[in-house]
């Protein structure tokens, strides 16, 4: 039976395109064209039970000559990746495998999206016999099925990349129930710098810190321009009963739970207290020059969700429920079963009435200038579905509200979606635009450094298309703040920092903010090589990560030596592990950033490029296909900026670089023409922001001209760097005009 023009399961295997990627398929699952979700390379998988039931495991088969990366949940709130090539390698949790044949001939990527199908959700998870098996489940008992025809997509394709995109597109058009990152309104506060309470102050937060961290940012010549006021603002109490410790549990402190929408007395001002948290909003905004400011809210309320019996809370109808984890879940991270949430319960919100609650949240911080939200806690929905309808009907409830009255209350589309990371919640994701990639950054925690940017690259490879993948904050003074700093600087996504007041390295922050606190953002979400999708670099011993992004007329490699840690099966935590003490030496390749060729300007681009080496500050000219050799110990890192070469007759030839004290340069080319004027060949350039502008040309320029100024300029014969300094920022919104002469 066919299900699509390259993809049918023949003799219980399943194959594409010729080849056989899973055998052994169990004789009750079905397959559905996608052909109603328009032309597509891919389809539907499904299966038939005999009985109802609210959870159903059936196996695919077995892996047959591919090679894996999955995304799967190691906690209930975040996602990390796994590479493999056996069935019982995928873990428990799995919600995004992409596969490559391991032959010889061309590649092939075959992607496996479990979806969300009516009350049931899918995910992937190893088997016995080395089997791939699919696990739908509801999340409540009284919610049964027997019949899927739809539960898992299969996508193929020849780049990885547009693989998964294109993937992701047919599943859009099947449920139509959700929107991609491209189709979002990103928020502004991506294009600017900005700074959190959290690491700085934690709950301990106040209407003082926040003013002294804005104005010790300012000082140094970084100002923040959004500020998040992260947990601590808000009002909250505990239970009246006391907690009583159990075996189950040693947590005895009590759950704090929501017990009003306004600002408690830590955030009234002592002169107007009716003011309430429009106060230090005002500070920010009128003292401190600050665009956005933002606040912590969870999806549920607080932590604990809402504290029933508290006034004013009845009107949304709150109810006591206690979380009830899926077995995927406690599998992975049997800790769950004693967190307090799942001891003390949570006060729920009425499905019905969650919408009046967060309009009526989000109308009030916005009259007070609040500019978006920061909604955590965000998977907790899938754990409270019994007696609701279930997991998935419950998330979207949610959503859709959360949805509605963002859109309501905050025209830029202020929202950040954290600790969020279950499908659930992704494929009826129609409004929020930013999503954490991955677990906190810990400052304190020295196993965690290498795993994060592991993590944010890997996971941003599947988030990355529903949303702009945020890759948390950091601490500029740490040690490995230059490791974090860099890879935020070629994220694609918002760049902010959680220093205390005082504790800031600003000659780092400086090769990521400009002095009028924009950043240089990359243009996609970054992600991993083509050629590191399917090497473990937190594991292997052997591998670097090289991560790639776009700007308009560069691209941008970050490469990270992220070995020694990673997420421990046995364990059920992140540890150290033994890995080589020296350094791990790869390949850099211009056309590891995987769109390369479309910031060539003009049709007759021959491949070749020219690299800027940040740390280094080498100029290296790479042919189409030749590669640079590197070598990186544990926690180092380079960034590489790269740049298609544009060739002229007589000798002439010419790369821009951008401002090359930045960590992602190649940002600050905003405009690029190549012009003949008086018989010259003229490069005519829009560049962003202040300090040494770089470019490559193998001739020395006849001039260079700033706006209506002829300029001097530095120029190395032998590398071929030209150097322009760029003393001043340009106005708000505007570019330097940059004429080199040829």
């Amino acid at each position: 039976m066919t299900i699509g023009p390259v993809v049918q399961v023949s003799g219980r295997s399943l194959v594409v395109k010729d080849r056989i990627i899973l055998s052994g398929v169990s004789e009750n699952v079905v397959t559905s064209s996608g052909c109603e979700s328009g032309q597509t390379e891919g389809g539907f998988i499904g299966a038939v039970f005999e009985e109802e039931g609210s959870r159903h495991v059936v196996s695919l088969g077995r892996l047959n000559g591919v090679r894996f990366m999955a995304c799967f949940r190691f906690k209930l709130w975040w996602m990390a990746q796994k590479m493999g090539d056996r069935g019982s390698e995928v873990p428990n949790e799995t919600q995004f495998l992409l596969m490559e044949t391991v032959e010889e001939r061309e590649k092939m990527y075959v992607v496996f999206l479990p979806l969300v199908e009516g009350s049931f959700r899918a995910c992937l998870q190893g088997g016995s016999g080395d089997e791939l098996e699919v696990c739908v489940e509801s999340g409540d008992v009284d919610v049964k099925g027997s019949i899927f025809s739809h539960t898992v997509y299969v996508g193929v394709g020849t780049d990885p990349f547009s693989t998964v995109t294109d993937a992701i597109n047919k599943v859009k058009l099947h449920l139509k129930s959700f929107k991609q990152r491209q189709d979002k309104k990103l928020p502004g506060i991506v294009d600017y710098f900005g700074w959190c309470t959290w690491d700085a102050f934690y709950q301990d937060v106040t209407q003082e810190g926040v003013e002294s961290g804005l104005k010790s940012l300012a000082k140094g010549g970084t100002p923040a321009k959004f500020v998040i006021i992260d947990d601590g603002w808000q009002s909250v109490g505990s239970d009246d009963k006391k907690i009583e410790e159990s075996e189950e549990s040693k947590e005895s402190q009590p759950l704090m739970r929501l017990t009003g929408i306004k600002e408690n007395e830590k955030f009234q001002s002592e002169d107007d207290p009716a003011l309430g948290i429009k106060n230090i909003v005002n500070i920010a905004k009128n003292t401190y020059g600050l665009k956005y400011v933002y606040v912590w809210h969870a999806i549920v309320g607080y932590w604990g969700g809402v504290r029933p019996e508290a006034e004013g809370m009845e009107e949304y109808g709150p109810l006591m429920k206690y979380p009830m984890a899926s077995k995927g879940v406690i599998a992975n991270d049997p800790v769950w079963k004693t967190d307090m949430l799942a001891v003390q319960g949570l006060g729920l919100i009425d499905p019905k009435k969650v919408f009046k609650f967060y309009d009526n949240l989000h109308r009030y911080l916005a009259a007070a200038g609040v500019d978006g939200v920061k909604v955590d806690v965000q998977c907790i929905l899938e754990t409270l579905g019994s007696g609701l309808g279930g997991r998935v009907a419950l998330t979207q409830q949610y959503h859709q509200a959360l949805d509605a009255s963002i859109a309501r209350n905050f025209p830029d589309n202020g929202c950040i979606a954290c600790m969020s990371h279950n499908t659930d919640a992704l494929y009826c994701s129609q409004q929020t635009a930013v999503v954490r990639a991955s677990d906190d950054f810990y400052p304190r925690d020295p196993v965690s450094h290498t795993i994060h940017i592991a993590s944010v690259a890997f996971n941003s490879v599947f988030l990355g298309e529903f949303m702009q993948p945020d890759w948390d904050m950091f601490h500029s003074l740490h040690p490995a703040a230059e490791y974090h700093a860099s890879s935020r600087a070629i994220s694609g996504g918002p760049i902010y920092v959680s220093d205390a007041p005082g504790k800031h390295n600003f000659d780092l922050l400086k090769k990521l903010v400009l002095p009028d606190g924009s950043v240089l953002r990359a243009r996609l979400p970054g992600r991993p090589t083509k050629d590191c999708l399917f090497s473990d670099p937190t594991r292997d011993g052997v591998s670097l990560l090289k991560i790639w992004n776009m700007n308009k007329y560069t691209g941008v490699i970050g490469v990270y030596n992220c070995q020694g840690a990673a997420w421990n099966t046995n364990a059920r935590k992140n540890t150290f592990h033994e890995t080589h003490p020296g350094a791990i030496t790869g390949a850099i390749r211009a056309h590891d950033v995987h769109l390369i060729a479309d910031a060539a300007v003009g049709p007759d681009w021959s491949g070749d490029c020219v690299m800027y080496r940040h740390h280094t500050q080498d100029v290296i000219v790479l042919p189409r296909d030749a590669s640079l050799p590197l070598s990186l110990h544990v926690l180092e890192h380079e960034v590489f900026t790269v740049t298609p070469i544009k060739v002229f007759g007589s000798g002439l030839s010419f790369g821009p670089l951008g401002l090359i004290d930045m960590f992602n340069s190649g940002g600050a080319v905003d405009g690029l023409e190549y012009l003949v004027e008086g018989g010259l060949v003229v490069v005519s350039m829009m560049v962003k922001g202040c300090g040494r502008f770089g470019a490559y040309s193998k001739t020395k320029p006849k001039r260079c001209v700033v706006g209506p100024s002829e300029v001097e300029f530095a120029y190395d014969s032998d590398s071929g760097l030209v150097v322009v300094g760029l003393s001043h920022m340009p106005e708000e919104h505007k570019c330097h005009h940059i004429k080199i002469h040829l």
